[in-house]
């Protein structure tokens, strides 16, 4: 049993614990319910939960959830057409999110995936000085994919 200000007041009945919390205007908490014997505690248990809310709301603040943005590329794209496309993942990576780079075939271009590699690599090339490949390009079905993170 311990009581409202901390202090250790010793084993005693469950009955006796409840009488001292009921003299307090308190309630009486298990804090431990499978030790032997059960830890008890006197204590204001509106405002226990209170707290507890609001260390949890102070955590979640605290907290950055990192997005995953997408830039979409065709295996004939332009240079001018790849230098935006690069702006818009430098935009993205300033501001912490990751981004995904996916290369679209359609139709005949899935026949020449191999020799299209080269598009994520000069994207990879330019952005290289602001973000690193997390994972390298990978063809899954009709696209080939890569993730690129924010240098640290």
């Amino acid at each position: 049993m311990i009581g409202a200000d901390g202090a250790q007041l010793g084993i005693m009945s469950a009955r006796e614990a409840m009488q001292k919390a009921q003299e307090a205007g308190l309630d009486l908490v298990k804090i431990a319910p499978q030790a032997k014997p059960p830890v008890c505690k006197i204590i204001d248990y509106g405002k226990y939960r209170y707290e507890l809310a609001r260390k949890e709301k102070e955590a979640k603040k605290k907290q950055k959830t990192i997005d995953i943005k997408e830039v979409r590329l065709s295996p004939n794209i332009d240079t001018n057409d790849l230098n935006t496309k690069v702006n818009a993942a430098k935009k993205f990576l300033s501001k912490g999110d990751r981004v995904k780079v996916t290369l679209r075939f359609r139709g005949r271009e899935m026949a020449h995936m191999a020799s299209s590699k080269h598009v994520l690599d000069d994207f990879a090339e330019q952005l290289k000085d602001v973000a690193t490949v997390e994972k390298a390009p990978k063809v899954e079905g009709r696209s080939m994919t890569m993730f690129l993170t924010q240098k640290r």
